[in-house]
C-alpha cells in the first residue's frame, strides 16, 4: 500500500492562500448552513473552521435542526445572498431527507456558491474552466491525478456514495478526464463487489468506517477515501486500513488525504469570489 498524501498538498496551497489574503483590503466571510445531526458533516464543518481562522478568513456557522422548516433555510440563505459582507455560501451536505435538496442549493446566489453546486454553475459539466470547480471533486481528482494513468486501455471508476449531487458531479469529473465511472450507493456495497474490484479508481464518501476491505480492490488500484467518522475521538475514513497493508494500491489515507484539500479548495473559492 502506498499513501497519497493529500495535507502535504493542502499546505502548500494554504501557504499560498494565507499570503494572497493577507493583501486584502477587506474581511473575506464564509456562511455555512448546517442542518441535522449528521456527525460526519458537523465535524467537516469543524475542520473547516479551523482552517479558516488559520488563512484569515471568518467561517459563520448557521444552524438548523432537523425539525426546521425549510423555508427557515431559505430565508436564511436569502439572507446571506444579499449580505455585503459575505462572499461565499455553502450548505453542508447531505441534507436530511425531508429537505429539498436541490431546492436548496439552487436557492444561493451563484455569485456565492463556492461549493460550484448551483445550476448556473454548472458549466463545470461544459468543461467549462472559468467558473468554479466543485470542491470536494476537485480534491479528489488533484489526487487522482498523482498517479500517471495509461488511457490506452479503458479505465474504470467506481463512486461510492449518499448524495445524488455527489454522484452527478463527481462521475462527471471522472468522465471528463478519460474514466468510465458508475455511480452505487452506500449500502448496496455488498451487491456490487464485482463492480467494485473491476475498478482501476473507487472514491468513497459515506462516513461509513471499514465500509471497504483491502480484499475489495484489485492490485494497482487507487483508492480515493473521503469518507469521515469518529471513533473513540479517533478520525477514521470508509476504507479499513489495516486490511490494505499488504494490498499493491494507492490509498488516500484518513485522516490527512481528501479532506484537507477539499478545505483548501474550498477557501481558494472564497478568495477567488471575494476578490
Amino acid at each position: 500500500m502506498k499513501l497519497l498524501d493529500g495535507k502535504k498538498i493542502a499546505d502548500k496551497k494554504v501557504d499560498v492562500l494565507a499570503e494572497k489574503v493577507s493583501t486584502l483590503n477587506k474581511q473575506l466571510a464564509l456562511a455555512v448552513i448546517l442542518v441535522g445531526n449528521d456527525s460526519a458533516s458537523h465535524l467537516y464543518v469543524k475542520l473547516k473552521e479551523k482552517k479558516a481562522k488559520e488563512i484569515g478568513i471568518e467561517l459563520r456557522k448557521y444552524i438548523f435542526n432537523s425539525r426546521s422548516d425549510e423555508k427557515e433555510i431559505l430565508d436564511c440563505i436569502n439572507f446571506l445572498n444579499n449580505d455585503e459582507d459575505t462572499q461565499g455560501i455553502i450548505v453542508q451536505l447531505p441534507l436530511p431527507e425531508k429537505f429539498d435538496q436541490n431546492k436548496i442549493v439552487n436557492s444561493i446566489n451563484p455569485k456565492k456558491d463556492v461549493d460550484g453546486f448551483h445550476a448556473e454553475n454548472q458549466k463545470f459539466f461544459l468543461n467549462d474552466e472559468e467558473i468554479i470547480y466543485p470542491v470536494f471533486p476537485r480534491a479528489i481528482m488533484t489526487l487522482v491525478k498523482e498517479i500517471k494513468f495509461d488511457f490506452s486501455k479503458t479505465k474504470k471508476a467506481v463512486v461510492i456514495g449518499k448524495s445524488d449531487v455527489f454522484d452527478r458531479v463527481m462521475t462527471h469529473a471522472l468522465d471528463r478526464e478519460g474514466f468510465t465511472s458508475q455511480f452505487i450507493k452506500c449500502d448496496t456495497v455488498e451487491d456490487n463487489l464485482d463492480l467494485i474490484f473491476e475498478a482501476d479508481v473507487v472514491v468513497s464518501a459515506c462516513g461509513i468506517p471499514s465500509l471497504l476491505k483491502g480484499e475489495m480492490f484489485k492490485d494497482g488500484a487507487t483508492v480515493i477515501d473521503g469518507g469521515i467518522s469518529e471513533i473513540d475521538n479517533k478520525t477514521v475514513g470508509d476504507v479499513d486500513r489495516e486490511t490494505c497493508l499488504k494490498k499493491n494500491i494507492f490509498l488516500s489515507p484518513v485522516p490527512n488525504g481528501v479532506g484537507p484539500l477539499t478545505i483548501a479548495c474550498l477557501l481558494e473559492n472564497v478568495y477567488k469570489l471575494g476578490k
